[in-house]
């Protein structure tokens, strides 16, 4: 087959298409092919069905490019065709990365993380030096002092101690014996400030983290 240059507008979408591409896929899509241009024509059939490429050709529209290249593949049957989308959307997905050539590849860059598809946030982390990642983990989770000072105030301000500390006892009697009894007061002293456990929220899970101390 030859490669065929042609204008999106004749490209067609197919009735059914089996892979669903999320915003985020497109973006990076379209990063890709701002810096690599089209790297894989898409597989189209004799009307220029996609049959290969949706996700790219929706990238190019949103580009606003006027052209693609495609391979025109004519012949197939309705089943070949079904196959086709099916096969290309599972075969790649049976792929694994070799972790160290991915670590070599990724030491080769230089600290250069600007890569479509991934995170660069996570790619520096991977190529980090072993201070640089533990000045990264010292200040994970750390929140300014007057933060945590109003934590710790919200925390105070919507404390309610339980009823049990503002109950008195009232005198108790029985048929036989009736004394009486001084009322008793729990010990709790309900005007003294209660004990605070100052703690900061996780920004990722929300659980409450312990700062220590009261």
């Amino acid at each position: 087959m030859k490669i065929t240059v042609l204008p999106l507008d004749q490209f067609k979408r197919p009735e059914r298409n089996v892979r669903h591409h999320p915003q985020k896929q497109i973006e990076e899509m379209k990063r890709s092919l701002t810096m690599f241009k089209q790297t894989r024509p898409m597989v189209v059939d004799e009307e220029y069905t996609v049959l290969v490429g949706n996700g790219m050709l929706t990238a190019m529209e949103q580009l606003g490019w006027t052209e693609a290249e495609c391979y025109v593949y004519e012949g197939l049957s309705s089943t070949q065709k079904k196959k086709l989308m099916l096969a290309d959307n599972r075969v790649y997905d049976l792929g694994l990365t070799d972790m160290d050539a991915f670590d070599a590849i990724l030491q080769e860059l230089a600290g250069d993380t600007d890569i479509p598809g991934w995170d660069e946030a996570l790619l520096k982390t991977l190529t980090a030096s072993v201070s640089e990642v533990d000045d990264l983990i010292g200040s994970y989770g750390t929140y300014p002092a007057e933060e945590i000072d109003s934590l710790a105030r919200r925390e105070r301000d919507d404390y309610v101690s339980p009823p049990e500390a503002h109950a008195a006892y009232s005198p108790v009697a029985t048929p036989s014996v009736a004394p009486q009894y001084a009322p008793m007061v729990s010990n709790t002293n309900v005007d003294a400030p209660q004990p605070v456990q100052r703690f900061v929220i996780c920004p990722k899970c929300g659980e409450k983290i312990p700062l220590g101390g009261a």
